[in-house]
């Protein structure tokens, strides 16, 4: 990482005087990815004036066998696993819950737009194409019907390169398949992973009586792909998508991950080594920049608020990182975590957390919390919310799935029929399409950003620079905010969450809510309302 208001060029004088060659720079945010052979370069660098930090960026160990299939054939990537998506269970079609989008024929399962009535706000406010939204996340498969009316492939970009192996063999993400320059480079309209194309969905699938409908169902979307197949988010991914969205004018960036390899980063944790603890600042320095760049070019920046079912205010016990290995010898181990230390980008100035909830609005069981933390709460599943506690896959939320993974994890049959009840099939003549039942705040973040692209879409003004629509992101926040139904912590706060898994077992873990009626430590302001945030 550069220093402030240094030069590129000098910056490279120094990095190549200590062994180094840039291979990717970042100018506006000062962020370069650089290869050495030189084993004390890190050190070699140590107090030049054009250099604020040094960190280590490899491969170490192995992968699970699971990773070393090919990318289509994965199961649920990291990415996946660590935001709590739920897909086995009882659900299908499941009950109706009165019609929320007309004439959309899977309207009846998305409770969640019924919830923060988005139904109802699609009356007088369906989105703007001129507003765009950026999908940070493992990518969008441009080719589903129900995502390809609304998706811009000229704008979307690919700011990863896909990791199939190291010098030792060891492979991340599985063979590179789909470039046919050899570059290990994906297209910017696929998504091997299905995560981000099932954001991408939450937020602006259109209203054409195919499958469901979107919060903001007439806005744009860009795919700005942070995310490997894996599911690592790596930093100079969202430095770099982080920059694109702000020069070319996106409104909305949902942010449904953490920046591996450290799900909390702290600047000088006893439990880290120097090393570690100089690799996290440079973390928190570098990702906090980029945000600061697209926050000042009007971008409203969304996050998802996590899925470890912890109160982020608190200390607490990390048991997750490092995930992926920068120095020799280093592994995933159990280390106590401050306060002070914050999730990137979720904790990052200017990101609004998102929390959560469940169909009858309690706040999920995964969903992490804290007074203070959390901004706002929105829909993102719940399968134990259910009477008698038991799994129900239709308390989670329905949006799009890529048929590509369907047909390679055995989804659907020959007939293209579904063969899990995970797995919904819609179709409008012989185009057909699937979705897929999530639960996660990754599914609660996308739903708050849609019903931020309405505002943008309802109150924004015409953009002199960059054409299409602008409204200042703390005016978006500040709407977004007040407009959100406020939501009392439960009485008493200590709630004691009970699941009576499909093995038999059962799990009861306690969460306590503190703050007021008006902004609590689960519900921050409270769950976003789409009706009240067009102004109705």
């Amino acid at each position: 990482m550069y220093k402030e208001g240094t030069s590129a060029a000098d910056a490279q004088k120094a990095i190549e005087a200590a062994g180094g060659t840039v291979v990717k720079a970042n100018t506006e945010v000062g962020v370069a990815t650089v290869s050495s052979t030189n084993a004390g370069f890190a050190n070699a660098l140590a107090g030049a004036a054009a250099i604020e930090g040094v960190a280590p960026n490899r491969v170490i160990g192995s992968a699970p066998d699971d990773a070393k299939a090919s990318a289509a054939r994965k199961a649920p990537s990291r990415a996946a696993r660590n935001r709590g998506v739920e897909r086995e269970g009882r659900g299908g079609k499941g009950p109706k819950w009165g019609r929320n989008v007309k004439d959309e024929p899977l309207a009846d399962l998305q409770w969640d737009m019924k919830q923060i009535h988005a139904d109802e706000a699609h009356r007088y406010e369906q989105g703007d194409k001129r507003v765009l939204v950026g999908i940070l996340d493992t990518g969008v498969d441009a080719s589903h019907p129900d995502i390809a009316p609304n998706f811009d492939r000229r704008l979307s970009r690919n700011f990863t390169v896909d990791v199939p192996a190291d010098a030792n063999g060891t492979e991340i993400d599985g063979p590179c398949e789909d470039d046919p320059d050899g570059s290990c480079t994906d297209p910017n309209d696929v998504d091997e992973d299905g995560h981000g194309t099932h954001v991408a969905s939450s937020i602006a699938s259109p209203i054409n009586k195919l499958g469901i409908s979107g919060v903001a169902p007439k806005v744009t979307i860009v795919n700005l792909r942070a995310g490997q197949d894996s599911g690592y988010f790596f930093l100079q991914p969202t430095v770099d998508a982080l920059t694109y969205a702000g020069d070319i004018g996106v409104d909305v960036v949902n942010m449904s991950y953490y920046i591996d390899p450290w799900l909390f980063n702290c600047a000088d944790n006893p439990a880290d080594s120097p090393e570690e603890q100089a690799q996290q600042r440079l973390y928190i320095a570098a990702t906090q920049r980029a945000i600061d760049y697209a926050h000042a070019h009007g971008v409203t920046l969304v996050g998802a608020a996590g899925n470890e079912a912890i109160d982020y205010t608190k200390t607490n016990v990390d048991a997750t990182s490092p995930d992926y290995a920068s120095f020799p010898g280093q592994a995933t181990r159990t280390r106590t975590i401050p306060a002070s230390c914050v999730s990137l980008p979720a904790e990052a100035e200017h990101v609004i957390s998102v929390s959560s909830t469940g169909i009858s609005k309690r706040k999920a069981y995964y969903s992490s919390y804290g007074n203070g933390y959390i901004d706002v709460a929105s829909p993102g599943g719940d399968v134990y919310d259910t009477p008698g506690n038991t799994r129900d896959v239709s308390k989670a939320t329905l949006s799009a799935y890529p048929k590509a993974l369907a047909v390679a994890n055995g989804e659907i049959d020959a007939n293209g029929d579904p063969t899990v009840d995970y797995v919904v099939k819609d179709c409008k003549g012989s185009t057909c399409a699937y979705y897929q039942y999530l639960q996660g705040t990754s599914m609660a973040s996308p739903r708050a950003a849609g019903v931020a692209a309405l505002i943008v879409s309802r109150y924004g003004q015409r953009d002199r620079l960059r054409g299409g629509l602008t409204l200042d992101p703390d005016r978006v926040e500040a709407i977004l905010k007040g407009t959100a139904t406020k939501t009392a912590c439960p009485n008493p706060p200590a709630f004691t969450y009970t699941r009576n898994l499909p093995s038999g077992t059962t799990v009861t873990a306690t969460h306590v809510c503190e703050g007021t009626a008006g902004s609590n430590g689960f519900y921050g302001k409270g769950i976003v309302d789409a009706l009240h945030a067009v102004g109705r």
